[in-house]
């Protein structure tokens, strides 16, 4: 009889800090408030209602080193913080914004998924860490762009020029930076763990 081999999954780097639930609290808030600090980081186009920010760098780097709850439990956080009032949402605003409020539940999605992935070893180097950085994109416009259509009232197509396009550059930017960031610190802790 033939036995099905199940991938176990294995820590995340949040796991070399993290023995309590003190510290899955303060990795959970500082995941949050990082992508907080990188929101303030906007660049506005005209045409758009949606800035180029910081925000999805976090999203990747927070998605992947804290593993799939602390991850989305980070993003909820943020989310719920700033639609409470907190002004951590680009340019210090809170509130829910409507038109890009997509991409801010395509955070919580894709950090879940980046979690899981990184669980997985698929942040233990650079090619994998680069695939995984691209699927935690692809989640996030996946949701954000419909969103969009529909917050805008405009057709897939327009959403698509307004919310996908003009930001292809520098997600990859920010998919390598995070695809690299992470295998280098996993063999920074590999190597302190000897």
């Amino acid at each position: 009889m033939s036995t099905i081999a199940v991938p176990t999954a294995r820590r995340v780097l949040a796991d070399a800090v993290s023995s309590s639930r003190t510290a899955d609290l303060v990795l959970v808030t500082s995941g949050a408030a990082l992508v907080g600090l990188l929101a303030q980081v906007t660049i506005h186009l005209g045409f758009t209602p949606v800035p180029i920010t910081g925000q999805t760098l976090g999203v990747l780097l927070v998605g992947s080193a804290l593993g799939w709850r602390r991850a989305s439990l980070s993003m909820a956080l943020y989310v719920v913080a700033g639609v409470a009032g907190l002004p951590w949402f680009a340019d210090h605003t809170s509130g829910v914004p409507m038109a890009t409020f997509g991409y801010l539940v395509g955070f919580v999605a894709a950090s879940a998924v980046l979690g899981w992935l990184a669980a997985r070893g698929a942040d233990r180097t650079v090619a994998r860490a680069a695939v995984s950085m691209v699927l935690g994109e692809v989640v996030i416009f996946a949701i954000a762009v419909p969103w969009l259509a529909v917050s805008l009232h405009v057709g897939l197509a327009s959403a698509i020029s307004l919310g996908l396009t003009p930001f292809i550059t520098g997600e990859v930017i920010k998919a390598a930076i995070a695809g690299v960031a992470l295998p280098t610190t996993w063999r920074l802790v590999d190597r302190a763990d000897r």
